[in-house]
């Protein structure tokens, strides 16, 4: 090479240039976009020219030819080519011998119309697929007033249908699954609204709460005592007139929506009981006195065996048995929580108790 050479090197032509070749890929996925057996030929013309014309390593050519073919399918796929819409479709019937034999003919203006059944309820995935099979081109958009953008089909449910036979098209109206649908196409959700249930038993409540539209699934309950434990559904259910609701979430009037959960804090008294309330706030009284483990009896005696207890009600004092085993409760819950070892009581049925450890290691009272 002459050092003193200072001429440029000869430039390649503008057809062998990098940016040509990216143009030509470019224009694979523009072309199959609108006819894909264009896009197709296109592909080949470009695959050829990316291992011929340019000085590309080996690797940038392999990739270069994988791109070309990814950038046909993209093409096709974004116009929807690829769609198997048709594939559903039922197939014309041409004229033939046997309809010679039968003295029929068959023509466009006499062929039955496609029928499509009703999806409204159904996932909207399937609606779709049924669809199609029926020779339907589905379209779906969310049915409330919210505008939402429908991206997993399999979590919505369709509201709504309106087909257009002659176009072979129906457009389904969806919600989330789990949503009530509105009452017309766009309009808002008819969320149920929280009733007010302070006061009332456990078993109007539930009546309530399906009167409302509010699956009762969605509701947990508590205890509002620290010496009641909270019960169960069934067992709430079961003794729906002993347990009384003091504290509820959401607040009355408040929607409740698939997501929200009800709370509802209960006490638990009957006719027999001496404390027949709720308190002022959760957790914070003992409905037995003589379960608070700070209970004295100087606290609550007047002398002649009865006393008072943290909510104005009266109660059977503690009394010292002549044996020295332990002092009497009275009426007790069991289960409940206990402060003195050793102390007797009875259930409301009669049953004697004893103060002992639980399970939990905290005295209860148990059967005796």
């Amino acid at each position: 090479m002459n050092p003193y050479n200072t001429n440029p090197p000869p430039s390649r032509p503008w057809w062998k240039t990098t940016p040509a070749l990216l143009g030509l890929l470019a224009l694979v996925a523009l072309l199959s976009a609108v006819n894909l057996m264009l896009g197709f030929l296109v592909m080949i013309a470009a695959m050829v020219a990316v291992w011929v014309l340019p000085s590309w390593r080996w690797y940038a050519r392999l990739g270069a030819t994988f791109g070309a073919f990814f950038l046909l399918l993209f093409g096709a796929g974004m116009s929807g080519q690829l769609d198997d819409d048709q594939a559903g479709k039922p197939e014309a019937r041409s004229g033939g011998a046997n309809d010679a034999k039968a003295g029929t003919t068959s023509s466009p203006t006499t062929a039955s119309a496609p029928e499509l059944a009703d999806h409204t309820g159904k996932a909207l995935d399937e609606a779709e697929k049924d669809a199609r099979a029926a020779g339907f081109t589905p379209s779906h958009h969310d049915a409330s007033v919210e505008g939402r953008s429908i991206i997993m089909r399999s979590i919505w449910t369709v509201c709504f249908q309106k087909a257009d036979v002659t176009a072979e098209s129906v457009a389904f109206a969806a919600v989330r699954t789990g949503e009530p649908c509105p009452t017309k196409d766009g309009g808002p959700l008819p969320w149920p609204t929280m009733p007010d249930l302070v006061g009332d038993t456990y078993s109007t409540a539930v009546e309530e709460l399906e009167r409302a539209g509010i699956d009762l699934d969605s509701v947990t309950l508590d205890d509002v005592y620290l010496d009641i434990e909270a019960p169960s559904a069934k067992g709430a259910a079961e003794e729906g007139d002993e347990w009384h609701v003091c504290f509820q979430r959401p607040d009355e009037a408040s929607e409740v929506t698939f997501t929200t959960t009800v709370h509802l804090d209960l006490g638990r008294w009957t006719d027999a009981d001496l404390v027949q309330g709720c308190p002022t706030e959760k957790n914070t009284t003992y409905k037995i006195p003589a379960n608070d483990p700070d209970h004295h009896d100087s606290d609550d005696s007047d002398g002649h065996g009865n006393g008072t207890t943290r909510d104005g009600a009266s109660s059977a004092s503690d009394s010292s048995s002549s044996s020295g085993g332990g002092s009497s409760a009275g009426t007790v819950h069991p289960g409940s929580f206990c402060s003195q070892p050793g102390a007797t009581g009875v259930s409301k049925t009669g049953k004697p108790m004893l103060c002992g450890p639980g399970s939990d290691g905290r005295n209860r009272w148990r059967s005796s």
